[in-house]
């Protein structure tokens, strides 16, 4: 069974930041890209960051570029995603995913998310 959670989300003034961690379980595909996407409330669901399981590529979202980092540690099967320079804007429940291809229409599995708050 796959299962993806997160933890690290919080409240934290704008400027602060967060690191937000996915444990995934072992049957997790290592051939699936891992990605964040973020749901402000009223809004759609938006990809934030992805990488792959070899390390060898990642991608972000325009909003997030510069300012957030995603890795893994794949002997700990943990996606992690290291927020700076946060800003009120980027108040969102946060989830983990993966799936062949990171849009939220290839999406196999989610995470049951984390909410990151951040207070201007």
């Amino acid at each position: 069974q796959v299962q993806l959670v997160e933890s690290g989300g919080g409240s934290v003034q704008a400027g602060g930041s967060l690191r937000l961690s996915c444990a995934t379980s072992s049957r997790t595909p290592r051939a699936f890209p891992m990605g964040w996407f973020r749901q402000a409330s009223g809004k759609e669901r938006e990809f934030v960051a992805g990488i792959l399981w070899s390390g060898s590529h990642t991608s972000y979202g325009d909003s997030v570029r510069g300012r957030f980092t995603i890795s893994r540690d794949s002997a700990k099967n943990t996606v992690y995603l290291q927020m700076n320079s946060l800003e009120p804007e980027d108040t969102a429940v946060y989830y983990c995913a993966a799936g062949p291809k990171l849009s939220i229409d290839s999406i196999l599995y989610w995470g049951q998310g984390t909410q990151v708050t951040v207070s201007s």
